[in-house]
Order: structure tokens, then C-alpha cells, then sequence
């Protein structure tokens, strides 16, 4: 294996949670946050491209393959040059409302629950995967598929370093533990390059907007994603009133695009 997607699987690897704090988790610490996932869509719907959208309509009007597709929020901005979407993912409620979401801007969709690249999909003219890289230890062949299955231009959407550490404040508050600090997308860029991959970068500041209605809402998130139980939200809760806006998605961003050149 080259170095730099060694070191990207074995960084992805150190995030593991301890083995004796996960078999004492009363909840699993990897559900989805649906509300979240929606409005977070909604807005971004509502709101101008960002510069993902902008590399998704490069590569259009055409048809469109989302990877990780969540609530729609890397691909139905882009609607109004859409041909026809089909939206991958592991969890079906977010893949219904995906569906609720292309149905109401009039964009015919397929969808397939399941983990990429273990699903079978039919190639797009564009492919985009927003904020699933620091999910794939395999990045080779998560990349190579992500390739095989564009006609025009792949665009992947990550922030500039893993969201996760934004509570290892919190982990060694409450468990007296260090988490890893990596990877970041430019160990990603290495990790492409080596993989034959020259993708264009930008670099952009999402601004801060509340992923969550209420606090309490963040609160509870928060304590799944620490592995505690509920008897335990206060705590959490006096922690993060004191910490940075865990609750808003503003953070620094990367798109990553390349142009593919094939009749698929």
C-alpha cells in the first residue's frame, strides 16, 4: 500500500472508540441525526451554491449520482439542471427523505440503501460524495468507484479536518482520553495523488448556521456521540454551554473535483 493511503487508513483506524467504552455505551454512539440531516438540506436548497454545487454544475445538466447522499443537501441544490439522481445511502429515512425532497423540485430519483462501494448503481454523467471520505478506510477502491461511475466530473465535499475532533475536548473531559487529530483533507490530496487522482481544491469557510433547533436536541446528540447515558445529559449540557458552538455547522471546508473522460 502507497504511504499516503496507508497513513489515511491507519489514521481513520485511531479513531476506534475504546473497547470498554463502547461495550458500556447504552446507545449506540454512530446513529444519524435525521432532523439534522433534513434542515441542514432545506437550507442549502433555499440557499446560493456553495462551491460544490458550482463543480456539480460543471458538470451538467446531466444526471447525477449522490454517495452518501443523506437529505439531498451535496445534489438537489443543483436541481434545475438535474436529469434524473440517484441517491446511495446506508439509512433509509434519510434516503425517504431524499426522495420527499427531489419529488417536491420535480427531479426524477432512484435510490439504494446500502454502503458504497458494495452497491450496485448505473454510472452518472456527475458524481458527488459530501462528508463520507472520513468514512472510508479503503480509500482506493471507495475512489475508484466513486471514478468507474462518472462520465463528467467527480466532486467530493469534506471538511478540512476531521469533524470529530471538534469534541475531543469533551472526550477527555468526561473520559479521560486523547483522540487522534487526523487525518485531514490534505492527507486525503496525498491519499489521491497517490491513487493516479490530480483533483482541483478549493478551500472555503461554511458559515456558521444551527444544525439544531433546540439545546436540549444538541445536548442529547452530544452525550450518544460520548458514549454516556442519560443520567449523565446534565453533565453534558454544563459542558457545553461553556464550549465552542458545537451545534452550528460552520467550519472550514474542502471540494475536491476531477474531470473523467469516458462513455459509461
Amino acid at each position: 500500500m502507497a504511504d499516503a493511503v496507508r497513513r489515511w487508513s491507519e489514521q481513520l483506524a485511531g479513531w476506534a472508540i475504546p473497547a470498554h467504552i463502547l461495550v458500556a455505551a447504552p446507545e449506540s454512539p454512530w446513529f444519524v441525526p435525521r432532523r439534522a440531516f433534513a434542515r441542514r438540506a432545506d437550507r442549502l436548497i433555499a440557499e446560493p451554491a456553495t462551491p460544490t454545487h458550482d463543480a456539480v454544475l460543471a458538470g451538467l445538466p446531466g444526471s447525477v449520482l449522490d454517495v452518501g447522499a443523506g437529505a439531498g443537501a451535496a445534489s438537489l441544490p443543483c436541481a434545475r439542471a438535474i436529469t434524473r439522481v440517484t441517491a446511495v445511502d446506508t439509512n433509509a429515512g434519510l434516503l425517504a427523505e431524499f426522495t420527499a425532497r427531489a419529488e417536491a423540485l420535480s427531479v426524477p430519483c432512484t435510490t439504494i440503501e446500502g454502503r458504497w462501494p458494495d452497491v450496485e448503481a448505473a454510472p452518472a454523467d456527475v458524481v458527488v460524495c459530501a462528508h463520507v471520505l472520513y468514512n472510508a478506510p479503503d480509500l482506493a477502491p471507495f475512489t475508484e468507484a466513486l471514478t468507474a461511475h462518472a462520465r463528467r466530473r467527480v466532486v467530493v465535499e469534506l471538511a478540512a479536518v476531521h469533524p470529530m475532533t471538534s469534541l475531543n475536548a469533551l472526550w477527555r473531559r468526561f473520559h479521560g482520553i486523547d483522540r487522534p487529530d487526523g487525518p485531514t483533507a490534505d492527507d486525503a490530496v496525498a491519499a489521491l495523488r497517490e491513487l493516479g487522482v490530480e483533483p482541483e481544491i478549493v478551500r472555503w469557510h461554511q458559515p456558521a448556521k444551527r444544525e439544531y433547533q433546540r439545546f436540549d436536541e444538541l445536548v442529547d446528540v452530544t452525550r450518544r456521540r460520548l458514549c454516556l447515558p442519560p443520567d449523565r445529559a446534565d453533565e453534558v449540557a454544563e459542558a457545553l454551554r461553556g464550549a465552542p458552538d458545537f451545534g452550528s455547522a460552520g467550519r472550514d471546508v474542502v471540494t475536491l473535483s476531477w474531470r473523467v473522460s469516458r462513455s459509461v
